[in-house]
């Protein structure tokens, strides 16, 4: 099929994608027709969004679906032959294997410049057995199975090569040429690179220019779809903070109701479904521990924060006593806060380590007890508590 033909159709496959209901379209009846007779599903109708559903952040609305890559270059099937004879790299080469090794070399070169490729790589494999430690010998080898479009073997070689001598450039060379028929054109653009520091030739610039306009395609791809997911974060980010916030008004509005509704009470019993006494209660935001302290405040009731963290060994062995602290004094409000949620709250209030505690009443700070410290805790409390 002719070249810009597939093109046209590849830019019409790429459009009906972005457009679903562009099928319906009745210059298009045909094609339609085509696809359900082959049993293809046709894309539904979108259904109007409630004004409901718009007021929450939708994870599935803004999913990120990547395009394809349209790359050029034509690529090499890998083949499925077995991998070429290696030598034993530990093997002590003796001056005769050495020039027995360069005889079957140059019988290679001969055959190479005849196009008798097999004969090459058959000339180069009984050198490598001979001398196994050169590192020319197998990089050579790799360039014949290049020509031969043979890419993993082409890999191999060039992998023994650079792993005898790391400043091979002829290995870099082979290695990149291969990976670009496979289409691995970063890695490809890589290696080509170093060879072209190592030793310039034109051969590499022409694969090169072939190589890096897909490298910049691949860049400018993963560029784009990295920022729409830092987007699609910081949306959810941001709904969940909208959340917390509406979380944390609906419990200020609770604990002002009880306030008011319980003036007339005695002060022992204030407040108490709004702060839940007799248990910890988690602080999900700097503006939910704002009102819970003024509600508190308002209460004349004694305040305790308690600064923790998932990974503070220290804090799991206080956070049991904690809870039973919040038992034993329904009438002390017990806060929880996680360091690394509230990281800016945690500045605020000067925490160093955790855990810390921080007996606070009437907006003041009255004590405070640091670290692991179960007795310090309890006396604070037996002596603010009153």
């Amino acid at each position: 099929m002719e070249k810009e033909k597939v093109q046209e159709l590849r830019a019409f496959v790429s459009y009906i994608k972005s457009n679903p209901s562009a099928i319906d379209d009745p210059s298009l009846s045909f094609f339609k027709d085509y696809l359900l007779s082959i049993g293809a599903r046709m894309p539904t109708a979108s259904i109007p969004r409630s004004p409901k559903a718009e007021q929450g952040y939708d994870d599935s609305e803004d999913e990120i679906v990547e395009s394809d890559i349209e790359l050029e270059g034509e690529l090499v099937e890998p083949e499925n032959d077995l991998l070429p004879q290696m030598g034993d790299i530990t093997k002590e080469v003796s001056e005769e294997d050495r020039d027995t090794a360069q005889m079957h070399k140059s019988k290679a070169s001969e055959a190479l410049s005849e196009g008798n490729l097999e004969e090459a790589v058959n000339q180069l494999t009984m050198a490598i057995l001979l001398n196994p430690t050169s590192a020319i010998l197998y990089a050579t080898r790799a360039s014949v199975f290049v020509k031969m479009k043979k890419p993993n073997a082409a890999i191999v070689d060039a992998n023994r090569a650079l792993e005898i001598n790391p400043d091979s450039a002829k290995g870099y060379k082979s290695r990149g040429m291969a990976k670009a028929m496979l289409g691995e054109w970063e890695e490809a653009a890589s290696d080509l690179h170093q060879a072209a520091k190592l030793d310039y030739d034109e051969e590499i610039n022409a694969v090169l220019k072939k190589v890096e306009p897909n490298v910049h395609k691949i860049e400018e791809h993963r560029r784009k779809y990295e920022h729409l997911h830092k987007e699609r974060e910081m949306k959810k980010a941001q709904a969940e903070r909208q959340r917390r916030r509406a979380e944390a008004e609906a419990a200020y509005r609770s604990a002002n109701k009880e306030t008011e509704s319980s003036e007339s009470r005695p002060s022992a019993s204030n407040n108490s479904s709004a702060f839940q006494d007799g248990k910890v209660i988690v602080v999900h935001s700097q503006y939910d521990l704002k009102t819970k302290l003024n509600a508190a405040s308002n209460a004349s009731r004694l305040s305790i924060l308690y600064f923790t963290a998932t990974w503070c060994g220290p804090c799991r062995v206080m956070a049991p006593l904690f809870e039973k602290l919040a038992q034993k004094h329904p009438q002390i409000i017990f806060l929880k806060l996680d360091i690394d949620q509230l990281g800016s709250v945690a500045q605020e209030w000067n925490v160093t380590s955790v855990p810390t505690f921080f007996f606070v009443k009437n907006g003041k700070t009255i004590d405070t007890v640091r670290g692991a410290d179960k007795n310090g805790l309890e006396r604070s409390i037996a002596l603010h508590a009153k």
